[in-house]
């Protein structure tokens, strides 16, 4: 039976939750530590993982976990096949400091390059972005939360990194009723790399070669003194978010709208 915190809510949250009691919660959270916040994140949100690409601030979140609690969440990781080989040594390297489970998941029916690309055609993320994003990330994320019965998961997203985070809380539902834990939603930049270098943890080698924020090797960029630390990612484009943050039913609509596109104009092409 759930016991009932001081906010009066259940211990787990029940779920859905609604917008009241979201704000309530965030007003909560708003003045707590990172640290403080993944407690209660701990103890409140129901079947809790950690999605993560392995960035700065999703490895402060893996770091602290591990001192917070001998059971951290698991963590998923989206394998979109286009990662740099660094990102790749960096997941050994953290499961090996952190003994934490990894699971990864990759883009349906495909484990290499060259299943994805006999799938899909080279450099996909030119010729349609948006199915792109829904394939190699939107997708596997469902899959592994329908696998895993995933009702609430840990970000790396700060409100310091600017566009569609900017208004960033501690706390989100999305547009399938998943809880989205930010902890790190008030610290900047700086306050990371101090945490990274004062703890020790574990990071990207290309972060010493004037990379700052790491995605796709297709789409990630060094960043010039002074820029924002994610102008390396999407250079020249207005673009944001790789779409795992982004409304999944606008995303899956856009996806089946190209399959049945791909499909006419294969049927077009055989006629």
């Amino acid at each position: 039976m759930a016991s009932t915190s001081a906010l009066g809510l259940p211990k787990p949250l029940a779920l859905p939750l609604c917008q009241s009691d979201l704000a309530k919660i965030n007003a909560y959270l708003s003045p707590l530590t990172p640290e403080e916040i993944l407690r209660w994140g701990i103890e409140y949100l129901p079947n809790l993982y950690q999605t993560t690409a392995f960035g700065l601030t999703g490895l402060v979140a893996i770091d602290m976990l591990s001192k917070i609690t001998t059971s951290p969440p698991p963590l998923i990781f989206l394998d979109t096949l286009y990662h740099f080989q660094e990102t790749y040594e960096l997941v050994e390297e953290v499961k090996s400091r952190y003994g934490a489970p990894v699971h990864v998941y990759k883009p349906e029916g495909c484990e290499t390059v060259r299943d994805f690309e006999a799938k899909f055609g080279e450099k996909h993320w030119v010729v349609d972005e948006a199915n792109y994003d829904f394939v190699v990330k939107v997708e596997p994320a469902q899959r592994a939360y329908e696998t895993f019965h995933v009702q609430s998961i840990i970000t790396g997203r700060r409100a310091s990194q600017g566009g569609a985070r900017a208004s960033l809380q501690p706390l989100e539902v999305d547009s399938k009723g998943l809880l989205k834990l930010n902890p790190l939603f008030a610290w900047n930049f700086p306050l990371v790399e101090w945490y990274i270098k004062e703890n020790n943890v574990p990071r990207n080698k290309l972060l010493d070669q004037g990379y700052r924020s790491v995605g796709d090797w297709h789409s990630t960029s060094k960043v010039a003194e002074g820029q924002d630390e994610r102008a390396g990612r999407w250079a020249g484009k207005e673009k944001t978010e790789c779409g795992l943050h982004e409304d999944y039913f606008k995303m899956k609509a856009k996806a089946k709208a190209q399959a049945g596109s791909q499909n006419l104009l294969r049927f077009s092409i055989r006629s």
